[in-house]
């Protein structure tokens, strides 16, 4: 059987599941204003502490919602093993993406995975469809949530 069919099989019997859930990663604002320089978004909100918390509900900056969702990366390699015989994974997009709370600067934030789908793309890809949630800890409504798309791409 090919490392390809193994890995199908893996993940079809774990359709419905939480693959994994990720370790936390504390969004300050030096990640936020590194991000706003790289971006070229510098929005106030996320800038400026001292204007963010005199006119803001926030109580200070945000995190950038693309910031918090760049940081699922991070969250699947730790999340996602290769499997056997598997040489790269590649991103292959977002189905849904919904910004559901703001991410203040000193929160922790962690991603958590639950297997959707899983088809066969070529003789050497599977494609994975899979909920990202990523979590604010102590808040009830995670910051996002998503229908993530990947590429496996194997080779024997």
């Amino acid at each position: 059987m090919s490392s390809l069919q193994n890995a199908l099989e893996h993940y079809q019997a774990r359709i419905g599941t939480k693959i994994g859930i990720s370790s936390w990663v504390t969004v300050d604002q030096q990640m936020i204003d590194a991000f706003a320089d790289t971006t070229r978004d510098n929005q106030w909100i996320h800038t400026d502490p001292k204007r963010a918390a005199s006119e803001t509900p926030f109580g200070g900056t945000i995190a950038h919602g693309f910031l918090t969702l760049s940081l699922a990366s991070g969250f699947a390699q730790e999340c996602f093993q290769p499997m056997p015989g598997q040489v790269m994974g590649i991103n292959y997009g977002l189905n849904k993406l919904r910004f559901l709370s703001p991410v203040k600067v000193g929160s922790r934030l962690r991603g958590q995975f639950t297997l959707q789908g899983i088809s066969v793309r070529s003789d050497t890809e599977l494609l994975r469809e899979t909920l990202l949630t990523i979590q604010i800890e102590g808040a009830e409504r995670p910051a996002l949530v998503a229908e993530w798309l990947g590429i496996s791409v194997f080779r024997d």
